[in-house]
Formats: C-alpha cells, sequence, structure tokens
C-alpha cells in the first residue's frame, strides 16, 4: 500500500512513517520541514510542501498521486504560542486541514486519517477524557484541532 504523511518529519508523524515502512508500506512525506527534518526516515519520499497555501494545492494532489490512505499528522501545536499568534495557528491548523482535505476529494484517496487533540475538550473535571465528553475549547489551538475533526 502507498500512504502519505503530512507533518511525517515531526515527532507524531514521523513514528507513523517508521511503522507504516516496517510492514512495507511506500510512503510520501509532505512537510515544510520547519523544525529540521530531525526525526526523517530516509526510506520514505519526502515532498516539501506548505499545506497552507492555497497555491500549492496542485502540489498536493501530485504528492498524493496513487495514494490510499492520508494519515495528516501537520499542525503548529501548542496552547500558548496558538493565544500568542491565533493567525498563524489557523492558517496552518485549520487552512492547512482545508487543503488536504479538498486535495484528498480531488485526488481520490479513499481515507484521512486525522490526529485530533485532547485541547478540543478543554479543562474536565473528570479523567481520563473521553469522545463522549463534550467538546470545550478554551484557546485558538483546541478550537482550530475541533474545527478539523
Amino acid at each position: 500500500m502507498k500512504h502519505l504523511v503530512t507533518g511525517g518529519a515531526g515527532f507524531i508523524g514521523s513514528h507513523i512513517v517508521d511503522r507504516l515502512i516496517e510492514q512495507g508500506d511506500e510512503v510520501v512525506i509532505v512537510d515544510r520541514f520547519s523544525t529540521g527534518g530531525k526525526y526523517m526516515n530516509p526510506k520514505a519520499e519526502a515532498v516539501s510542501i506548505d499545506i497552507s497555501e492555497r497555491s500549492n494545492r496542485l502540489a498536493l494532489c501530485q504528492a498524493m498521486e496513487g495514494v490510499d490512505t492520508i494519515f495528516h499528522c501537520a499542525a503548529l501545536a501548542r496552547v500558548q504560542p496558538s493565544i500568542e499568534n491565533p493567525q498563524k495557528y489557523h492558517k496552518t491548523n485549520v487552512d492547512g486541514t482545508l487543503n488536504v482535505l479538498l486535495s484528498a476529494r480531488d485526488s481520490n484517496v479513499r481515507r484521512v486519517v486525522y490526529s485530533a487533540s485532547s485541547s478540543a475538550y478543554g479543562d474536565q473535571p473528570k479523567m481520563p477524557l473521553v469522545e463522549s465528553m463534550p467538546t470545550e475549547p478554551i484557546s485558538p489551538y483546541g478550537l482550530q484541532k475541533l474545527i478539523g475533526e
């Protein structure tokens, strides 16, 4: 099978890439390499694309050619920076997710697996968090990840 992992050079995405390669699958990493790609598996094909830019939709579609599943892990994470720079975070986390979804549709990719965040649940009185709890994001990051869901 062939998979594409957005944010595949980041911490979480790289672990998905490693597992997919271990099981013998072909993997394309789409990342803008803002963290330097220190986790990148050299056995994966790497494509430098900023998913937040609408003008990169054609490049995204080309990277998705023949892909069975997309694992969408690309995001700007962390609550405090999303409060300090909400527009930058929105562009990556919301517009970027929309660009991935539209490109997947246009490329006839069957499945997109989205990496959500517990931040969408805000402060809950009970742990552990479960999906049946009400979503109550209290930060731009939490809201952006909920929009992605």
